[in-house]
């Protein structure tokens, strides 16, 4: 039986990381095989084009960023994803595409029906049997990510820029594979609702 491939998407300090650690824990619980992974960097080849994306000493037009994220998504279905997914494994990542769709679509304002043409050819086509979107106002998401520590060059866009991406995200959150949940509420309540999500795919 072919794994389930889970996305997980958001604006910068929604709570994605935090909730990949509960869901892993919860298909551990379940037995079910899974592995956890990333855009960019989810292969040893993605992780050097992380270094080049999120480095903020480097200047990189919004033409390159795409294709950069592109090259990593490409690399990571085909070394990893598919893969894995063949072998009954389910896939949990922290982003996929609709994030190119989201921060270089609505945020950068790059036509939508350009980067679906190059999503398709660089993923296969490999569509999430889930998206799990945590909604969260930017303001909230980057004084989340102050208190970390220094930002990375995405996060050192404006509050505008990100409030674009938010609202990609809702548009495409219209999709019927996605399901929204509010990043304003508590690890704990926010897992409750995912861990719904997660026994209907199961089911």
């Amino acid at each position: 039986m072919r794994g389930k491939f889970i996305t997980i998407e958001g604006v910068e300090g929604s709570g994605k990381t935090t909730q990949i650690q509960y869901i892993a824990r919860y298909l551990t619980e379940k037995n079910i095989p899974h592995i956890i992974t990333r855009e960019p960097g989810g292969t040893a080849l993605g992780r050097k084009i992380r270094e080049l994306l999120l480095n903020p000493t480097y200047p990189v037009v919004p033409e390159a960023e795409i294709l950069l994220y592109l090259a990593d998504r490409a690399q990571h279905v085909g070394e990893k994803i598919i893969p894995h997914l063949d072998k009954g494994v389910w896939v949990i990542s922290d982003r996929y595409f609709d994030s190119t769709l989201a921060y270089q679509g609505y945020g950068r304002g790059f036509d939508l029906n350009l980067l679906k043409s190059f999503i398709a050819f660089a993923t296969k086509g490999l569509i999430p049997d889930l998206t799990i979107l945590i909604d969260l106002p930017p303001a909230v998401g980057l004084s989340r990510v102050k208190s970390r520590g220094e930002y990375d060059r995405l996060e050192r866009e404006t509050v505008e820029f990100h409030q674009r991406v938010r609202e990609g995200f809702l548009q495409l959150a219209k999709d019927q594979r996605f399901r929204v949940v509010d990043g304003r509420k508590n690890p704990e309540e926010i897992f409750l609702e995912i861990k719904g999500f997660l026994e209907g795919l199961n089911g």
